[in-house]
């Protein structure tokens, strides 16, 4: 596998990414159990663009020195345009946990434990598929195709699932862990399961821990290979999708209570699929600039996002909101 990730960059980046988990967990435990502001939404938010932005920075100063300006910037576009793919499909994430939490009437204070787990799952798992997504692309080329007609076949079906609302009674494991455990419909603090009448019963927390699982095993099969297409380079691949997943928490409670204000923009995500799995398609035919790919990536979510909060002004659901 080609990277340019010196044993040293992959040992201080995982330094760093522990580090910033025990940072959020030792906060979360230090405030106990309560409702995240929009204005703590948006520092840890604006935390995390900064922090990915800062390390793409220091990336570029590095290549720059030791590889030249062509190589700092192609990478560093690489990086940038793999994180506004990865945080944009993070984006659809949010709506279908606010589902899940709504679903369960989990309250707001005890839903951040239940997002930081999730997390800290996804961190591992992803870790796993991208590092064995570069094994297998560097042994079997021909893959990238496949990738990237299942990009194009997950973005049609994207659009026109668009503005449907999944039926979460109806996911297959949530109707598994029913038929299987005891679950209770009570809250018993932030705890995972509780004993009634002697019996032990897990708790709807349990369960949205569960669901937001497998939910992320889901969207890891379409965010991975859509990064893929952008560069093949594990380290790159690996950090910018880290860094939009260490914001995933902020940027739920910040886009939480606007879900309805952006309808639109699961259309434009359907489009960045579509436009990234035939840029993967067109590989070995026709090489798109990575700058372009970015304006166009970033111009689809724009429009998406700007047409959504056009629409929705005047309507019960805008002015609410």
């Amino acid at each position: 596998m080609e990277t340019i990730g010196t044993w040293w960059m992959w040992t201080g980046f995982a330094v760093f990414v522990v580090i910033a988990i025990a940072i959020d967990l030792l906060v979360m435990e230090k405030q106990g159990a309560h409702k995240v502001t929009a204005r703590e939404a948006v520092g840890w938010s604006l935390l995390w663009f900064s922090l990915a932005f800062v390390f793409v920075a220091l990336l570029w100063w590095y290549l720059n020195v030791n590889q030249g300006r062509s190589v700092a910037n192609e990478v560093s576009m690489q990086f940038i345009t793999g994180y506004l793919v990865e945080k944009s499909l993070s984006v659809d994430n949010i709506f279908v946990f606010l589902m899940i939490f709504s679903y369960f009437a989990i309250p707001a204070e005890f839903q951040k434990r239940a997002l930081i787990i999730g997390i800290i799952g996804a961190i591992v798992l992803r870790a796993i598929l991208i590092l064995m997504g570069a094994w297998l692309l560097a042994h079997f080329h021909w893959l990238l195709y496949v990738f990237g007609a299942f990009l194009v076949f997950t973005g049609i079906k994207m659009w026109l699932a668009a503005g449907k609302e999944p039926d979460v009674a109806q996911n297959p494991v949530l109707r598994l862990l029913r038929t299987r455990m005891k679950i209770t419909t009570q809250f018993d603090g932030e705890k995972m399961s509780t004993m009634i009448d002697g019996v032990k019963h897990y708790t709807p927390l349990f369960v949205v821990l569960i669901l937001i699982g497998t939910t992320d095993v889901i969207f890891a099969v379409d965010s991975i290979p859509a990064i893929f297409a952008i560069t093949e380079d594990p380290f790159i691949v690996l950090t910018a999708n880290i860094f939009a997943i260490l914001g995933l928490r902020a940027l739920y409670f910040l886009l939480a209570d606007l879900a309805d204000r952006f309808h639109l923009l699961a259309y434009g995500l359907a489009l960045v699929l579509i436009f990234i799995g035939s840029k993967m398609l067109l590989l070995d035919v026709y090489k798109i600039n990575i700058g372009v790919a970015l304006g166009v990536t970033a111009g689809i979510i724009a429009t998406s996002m700007i047409a959504s909060l056009y629409t929705s002004r005047g309507t019960k659901s805008g002015a609410a909101k």
